[in-house]
């Protein structure tokens, strides 16, 4: 496996787990809009953010509540 396909790689792999993180963010209640831009802006710093995301804010957030969960 070349050099090449390994960077290819790992690239594509961080963008997947920023796309994930983003939205998840989008579909969590941190409390409040300040936090949960916060956490949006630390997600999208390259390589880090993803891995600082899933590690402490993925359970900080609350699932919103949905207008079509409860009749």
């Amino acid at each position: 496996m070349s050099k090449a396909a390994v960077i290819i790689g790992t690239g594509v792999v961080f963008f997947l787990a920023t796309c994930w993180a983003i939205i998840d963010i989008a579909r969590k209640d941190f409390g409040g809009i300040e936090k949960k831009a916060l956490w949006g802006f630390i997600t999208l710093i390259p390589f880090i953010g993803p891995i600082v995301y899933f590690s402490i804010g993925f359970r900080k957030g609350k699932k919103s509540r949905t207008l079509n969960s409860e009749p």
